[in-house]
Order: C-alpha cells, then structure tokens, then sequence
C-alpha cells in the first residue's frame, strides 16, 4: 500500500487523518568558528571514526555510551550525496526514497547534543532526531540545519540520529562531542554476530536497535529486535541486499549512463507503532514502515525468502515510476518488482496461485473474461489478474523488457499533473509498444481493454509498428 499523490505527482501522507505528535522546538544551534586543524586534532582523539560517503552508510561495530563511544567523541566524516527530490525527478519516480546517513546512535529526551562541524568544502550537514511513524503519536524525525563549528541540539522527543548533506561530493566532518548514547548496530562485513548479541545485551539504554547494509537501513525498535535476535544478521542483511538488487535490475539501473546509476543512499526500513485496519505495512516518501506484527517476515531469513512479499511490493512503491502510473495502476504496475523478487529468490510466481474461488491460475482466470460484453480493466479484473498482462509483455518481448522501458522513462523524463490518469494510461500502452517495437493496441485495447482513449489510440497507430508475431494475452508462465 503506498500513499495517494499530491498535486507536485509525489505521495502524501493522507490516507487517513494522521495523529500529530508535538511540534518540535526551533533547533538550539549555536555556531562558532573552528578551523579544519581543530577539527582533525579532536577527530584524531575520539575513539572511532565514521564514514558516510557515497550511497554507503557504515556504522561502526562499537556504539558509544552517553558522551560519545566509550565516553569519547564520535568523528563523523560525510560526502554529499545528490538530495531525494532530485534523485526523484532523474529517476522519474513517484516517491522519494530516504537521503538519510545512520550514525549509530540515540538522543536521549530532552537531552542537549553537542557537536563540532567542519564543512571542509562549504556544504553543511543536517541533524534529523527521530524515527519515522506516519501513524503514531509522533510521526517523523526532526532536523536541524547545523552551523560551521561548535553547536548544540535538544530534540523533545528523542530518537535516532541522522545526518544528511546535500550536494555533489563535498565533504564535511562533524564531532558529536556528548549527549548521544549507543543504538546496538549490526553492519554488514563489519559486525560479527557475537558482537552484535553482545551489544544487545549491553547497550539497554537505547530504545531503538539498526541494521545497517550498503543500500539498506532497519531500524527497530528494542522489543521488536529482540523478538528475532537470534537470527543470522549477516544472512538476514545479505538477502535484503539481494531484494533491492532485484528491484534496481528489473528497474534497469545499471550504471550504464548517469542517468540509470542506482539512488543515492540506502532505503529505509522502519519499524512502526501502528497501521490502519487492514494493512500491513506502507510505502511512503523516506521510508517503508512495518508494524511488528510483520517482523516475522521482515526480519527473520527464513520469512523475508519465503513470505516477503510484502516488503518486496512496499520496496517497490520506491522505484514505481510515475509517467505510466495512472492512480488504477498504483497497486498493480508496483508488482513487477514483487515478481522481479520471487524470480530472484527462487519463488514460484503469485501469478500461478490457484485462487480457491475459481480453481484457476491468475493466468486463466483472467482470459475466461476476455471478449465479454462490458469488459473493463479496471473493473473487470482482479488484483492479481490485473498484473498479467504486464508480466505477459515480460514473456512475449523479453526479460529486458521492463528494465529497457524504464531507461527509455528516465532518458525522455515525460512530466504528467498528478490528475491526468488518461495521460498516464496513453504512456504505459506508447512506451510498451516502442519498447517491444510492435503496435500493442489489440492487446492493450481490444484484449485487456485498458482505458486508452482516443488520443492515445491514434498516438498508437502514429508509431507505424508492426504486429506482434506472437499475441502476448495467450501467453503464462
């Protein structure tokens, strides 16, 4: 489930009327210069160092205790990162994905932070305090524009610690010299299983524990981390990994042109204190946020291999692109990345699931429908039916298929207002056609009965292609 689009085509938190935590303070910055030797000489005395460079967040296997690790300053030293919004509008995405960089630490309520920033190439880092809870008490974290040299923070509430910088590869360094306590962290090739239970164990004063990979954040709380604790945490990160690796293969983001390199940053996986009746985890701008009741799928390895679809689908709100998205696709066009992931796991597909109801695979079911009097797609078919013809351009055209049409997405850019769904629907069946180079109105049209309208039938028949050889609509897995 994701959020309904704003008027900008990009989600908004509104399905629901969302409780409103307290606002935050206006943040407690105080600014006095320091020069980079400063700087280096308190780094060169604290007792662990930091990198958050370039799409890789890296935390390290010791925490620190109130004051800094082992009572000693934590230096951090970050490389900017393009923001979301942009990293949005180059990949043609509805939803922005996170930009923020883990530290590995907790502020405490109410508790003043106190840090050193150098901002080495003239960009200044952010403070984000808190965890993200679109439908909780408190529902995200608060940030704090940092200043160059000494400054102090007091969030309110409390939570993790963030950082982000925005830019183009400058570099920053930022002291947190007190007030910051230890989260328990495992990181992937950098924490060893009996350090990570060892910090459990230890580090109790944090309600919140991560997990942290190059492309993947976890944040859980305490409760929530301690119900799987004895889980292969490396196992667990390394299938994650493999998860969002599947989603940017079938998004066709290979690096090959700057336009198809991967998001910058990791994408983030939260824990969260409620969801609505009926719905088990959601999708919005930042994050993925799952009640506990889904850990068991979330963060275990056997349950996120074998049951996972769901975060495979609330991973894939993520990469949906928004030019052929129309608001009837949104939980439809968001499965071929779910697909993509049960392929890249070994799954037999949801499409061949019997539906108890008809006997029938998704496949059949859904072409017994085909030529009856008032067919509509969206009307007429049901969820999983829904996604077959997308999957058929996969079997007809090719496994390239999908990764090929979001390239071609990402290089044209096509701007659509968030209203105009006929416009969107136009795209998805031109965009299908050219990419598969053959004219897919019967299939769109006539078989599925997509809503194309007139416009974009004769945008269709404008292309000149020529008829497929094979109809993908008889085609299954």
């Amino acid at each position: 489930m994701r959020m309904p689009t704003d008027p900008a085509g990009s989600a908004t938190a509104s399905i629901a009327p969302a409780a409103t935590g307290p606002a935050a303070p206006a943040p407690s910055v105080t600014g006095s210069p320091l020069g980079r030797r400063s700087v280096l000489a308190a780094a060169a005395g604290a007792g662990a160092a930091l990198a958050l460079g370039a799409g890789t967040a890296r935390a390290a296997t010791a925490a620190p205790s109130p004051g800094g690790r082992g009572g000693r300053p934590v230096a951090l030293r970050l490389t900017a990162l393009p923001a979301a919004e942009a990293e949005r509008l180059r990949l043609g995405q509805a939803l922005r994905g996170s930009e923020f960089r883990p530290t590995g630490l907790y502020a405490p309520p109410a508790t003043p932070v106190s840090l050193t920033v150098q901002p080495y190439d003239g960009v200044l880092p952010t403070l984000w305090i808190g965890a993200w809870d679109y439908y909780g008490e408190i529902t995200e974290p608060r940030s704090y524009p940092l200043t160059p040299g000494s400054n102090t923070v007091t969030d309110p509430h409390g939570g993790p610690v963030y950082l982000t910088l925005t830019g183009d590869g400058e570099r920053a360094g930022v002291l947190i010299r007190s007030g910051a306590t230890a989260m328990p962290v495992f990181a992937l090739g950098r924490t060893t299983e009996s350090d990570f239970q060892r910090q459990l164990d230890t580090l109790t004063a944090s309600p919140y524990v991560e997990l942290h990979a190059p492309h993947t954040i976890i944040t859980l709380t305490r409760e929530g981390a301690l119900l799987y604790r004895d889980e292969d945490h490396a196992a667990l990160l390394g299938l994650m990994e493999t998860i969002i690796d599947s989603h940017a293969r079938i998004s066709g983001l290979d690096g090959s042109r700057p336009a198809h390199r991967r998001k910058a940053g990791p994408y983030h996986f939260t824990e969260v204190s409620k969801v609505p009746s009926g719905v088990g985890a959601y999708a919005t701008h930042g994050y993925n946020g799952f009640p506990r009741a889904y850990l068991d799928r979330a963060t275990t390895v056997t349950g996120l291999r074998t049951r996972g679809w769901g975060l495979y689908h609330e991973l894939g709100h993520l990469h949906q692109q928004f030019a052929y998205k129309p608001a009837g696709l949104t939980e439809v066009t968001v499965n071929i990345y779910s697909l993509a992931a049960q392929r890249t796991l070994g799954q037999p597909s949801n499409l061949l699931t019997v539906d108890p109801t008809t006997g029938l695979t998704y496949f059949r079911s859904a072409r017994q429908k085909f030529g009856t009097a008032g067919l509509t797609y969206e009307k007429s078919f049901g969820a999983y039916e829904k996604l077959v013809p997308l999957r058929q351009l996969e079997l007809a055209f090719g496994e390239d298929f999908w990764p090929r049409l979001h390239k071609l997405v990402r290089e044209e850019n096509p701007w659509s207002d968030y209203t105009e769904n006929d416009k969107r629907y136009r795209a998805l069946a031109t965009y299908a056609s050219r990419v598969a180079g053959y004219d897919l109105t019967d299939f769109f049209v006539n078989t599925w009965a997509f809503p194309v309208d007139a416009v974009g039938r004769a945008e269709l028949a404008a292309l000149n292609l020529p008829e497929p050889p094979v109809d993908p609509s008889t085609l299954t897995d």
